[in-house]
């Protein structure tokens, strides 16, 4: 019995292959514009989570006093 031949070329990742299609559908500069779009989301929502525990500290510490 022989072992199954090993790939030389790795499978591509679903993140690899999304930015293959977006590269044939956009031009450089829609897709410049989606990214930092994007980037600002994800921004928001960490400033907004670490608004949350901010908050929940202050309240905390507040409640401990009274």
């Amino acid at each position: 019995m022989q072992a199954a031949p090993v790939r030389a070329t790795a499978i591509p990742s679903f993140t690899t292959a999304l930015r293959a299609v977006e590269s044939l559908l956009m031009s450089g500069g829609q897709r410049t514009a989606r990214r930092n779009a994007w980037t600002s989301v994800l921004e928001d929502r960490r400033r907004a989570k670490d608004r949350i525990e901010a908050q929940r500290i202050v309240e905390q510490t507040f409640a401990r006093r009274s």
